[in-house]
């Protein structure tokens, strides 16, 4: 679903805005790590956060990686949205590597180990282009 170019820029730690529907019907939207996994985009994220609890009342909504100048180019990826558990943070460990060195990586992981951090898959029913 993704083409070299897409697939290119969602191999960098951009900050994504993912927007969840929220119980009033508007848009709930935040800054968000993410990876690429498979065909779908994941996130991490507590389970008692809105943007969790909006993604398991209603699993639609949309992320957009990219789109500044810098970037050049950017895609919106709507979808729907899974929850998942990561039982042992293989995926937030994964992620916390992603964006963080080291040293500061090492001391997320002792500070989030007893969290409940789930992982949102969005498994993508269009991507468009945005600049």
């Amino acid at each position: 679903m993704f083409d070299e170019t897409a697939l290119a820029l969602f191999q960098k730690p951009l900050i994504a805005r993912l927007s969840t529907i929220g119980q009033d019907g508007y848009p709930h939207t935040v800054p968000i790590w993410f990876m690429h996994d498979g065909a779908d985009i994941i996130f991490i994220s507590d389970r008692g956060v809105r943007k969790t609890q909006n993604a398991l009342a209603n699993p639609k909504g949309a992320v957009v990686i990219g789109g500044d100048i810098a970037d050049g180019a950017g895609y919106m990826v709507r979808g729907d949205f899974v929850i998942q558990d990561d039982p042992d943070q293989v995926r937030v460990h994964r992620m916390i590597d992603r964006y963080q060195d080291k040293a500061t990586g090492d001391q997320t992981k002792e500070a989030w180990k007893n969290d409940d951090i789930v992982v949102i898959r969005l498994q993508p029913k269009s991507v468009i282009r945005v600049f």
